[in-house]
């Protein structure tokens, strides 16, 4: 008899525990439910607000086992924050702008595309103001205007560092105050860009047209006149004329390559073999020449990483650059960094030089076609540059300042 009451009492003592166990673990369940188990006749009930829960008896039957039914509170700070967690990958698919807010303008969801549009850190911008991911002030953020007026935006353009539609929704505690503001912006400047070069291929359509067939027409009859005419005829032909028409030429022939998809023979590189061997290697004579000093600051973590690209026209696009620094230079010697940086499986590659600077009235215009402030110039270097790192799924940026210049370019990276 005394060994039986001892097991009970251990019996119990164990049933006390686990049932003090599923209490505190019922307690830190976050959010409202019922459990209802017919066949044992019971009823659990936690409400929202109250810390423990009620358990009830009810009529017992056996035509249903268990029924749950849970009244999750999103305005629980816990798990809005593993809602905002578990839509994050998903809008990282989406094309646009996504980001939430709290009711402060602290951001707590910022998806993929805006952080490569923006050049931020996505994991460092949150828990930051939504200023520091902008660079604009107050005044000029559309969210945080939303935001003072406590109104939705719906479908206003807006036109700052980038040109758009933005929509702003608002999600509300309990207590009416503001939990997020969700901010949408979908950005125009692609079809903007676009629209310019729609205009520039019917441009170019009549150019090629009216122009190329005439030029070589004059060409041609020119070589043919050479052998009838006085040699010093024949030497302005050869140094001038000819030259001249071959030039005119060449214009046309790059402005159609900004207006029309060019052919592009894509190859597998590695990031740093072709930065270091085919680019050093090309700049370095030209740097010799102009009294250029280059850097290179590479990420290790992008030794081995490959990007696809057709090498000449990459290539074209970095010698376009450097002669646009060297005849932009005022001291002697100049000093050209190329830096590498590994980006959300994107390669960030930045030409930087210490000159004078882009003017910041024309920095706006410097990929426009035909825009140039150099007297030889055509203006269509930027323009095809740019053109040709589209064509490789990439985007082109500048920054200027006091210190100089500096083009960031992004390219995808091949998956491992």
């Amino acid at each position: 008899m005394d060994l039986s009451y001892e097991k009970l009492k251990q019996r119990v003592k164990q049933l006390e525990q686990e049932t003090r166990f599923y209490q505190n673990l019922i307690k830190q369940i976050p959010f409202s439910f019922t459990y209802t188990d017919y066949k044992e006749g019971m009823k659990l009930e936690k409400k929202r607000g109250n810390i423990s829960p009620t358990i009830q008896s009810i009529p017992a039957s056996s035509k249903k086992d268990t029924d749950l039914q849970l009244d999750i509170d999103l305005n629980h700070d816990v798990l809005f924050e593993k809602v905002e967690k578990f839509l994050t990958p998903i809008f990282d698919l989406v094309p646009h702008h996504i980001v939430f807010v709290d009711g402060n303008g602290i951001i707590t969801l910022c998806n993929l595309q805006t952080a490569i549009d923006t050049g931020v850190d996505r994991d460092s911008i949150i828990g930051k103001h939504i200023r520091e991911l902008l660079q604009l002030p107050d005044e000029l953020i559309v969210t945080l205007q939303s935001i003072k007026k406590k109104e939705p935006i719906y479908n206003r353009e807006v036109f700052d560092r980038f040109y758009g539609i933005i929509n702003t929704r608002f999600l509300y505690n309990n207590d009416g105050s503001i939990k997020r503001v969700i901010s949408t912006f979908q950005s125009l400047t692609m079809m903007k860009e676009t629209e310019k070069l729609a205009v520039a291929g019917r441009i170019a359509a009549g150019i090629a047209h009216e122009i190329r067939n005439p030029l070589t027409t004059v060409r041609g009859y020119l070589q043919f006149l050479k052998g009838e005419l006085p040699d010093q005829i024949v030497s302005l032909i050869d140094r001038l004329l000819i030259p001249e028409l071959d030039r005119a030429n060449s214009i046309i022939t790059d402005f159609l390559n900004i207006a029309k998809p060019a052919n592009i023979k894509m190859e597998k590189m590695i990031v740093h073999r072709f930065i270091q061997e085919d680019l050093g290697m090309l700049l370095q004579s030209e740097a010799l020449l102009h009294n250029v000093n280059i850097h290179f600051d590479l990420d290790e973590r992008l030794d081995t990483r490959v990007i696809k690209g057709d090498k000449s026209q990459l290539l074209q696009v970095f010698l376009n650059l450097f002669r646009n620094a060297v005849e932009a230079k005022v001291k002697k010697t100049m000093n050209v960094t190329i830096s590498t940086k590994l980006y959300n499986n994107i390669v960030q590659i930045r030409f930087c030089d210490d000159g004078p600077g882009i003017p910041p009235t024309i920095i706006d215009h410097i990929f426009d076609p035909f825009f140039s402030t150099k007297e030889t110039g055509t203006g269509l270097g930027l323009p095809l540059s740019r053109k040709i790192i589209e064509l490789h799924k990439g985007t082109m940026k500048v920054e200027s300042g006091d210190n100089g210049t500096c083009f960031l370019i992004e390219l995808p990276l091949e998956n491992c």
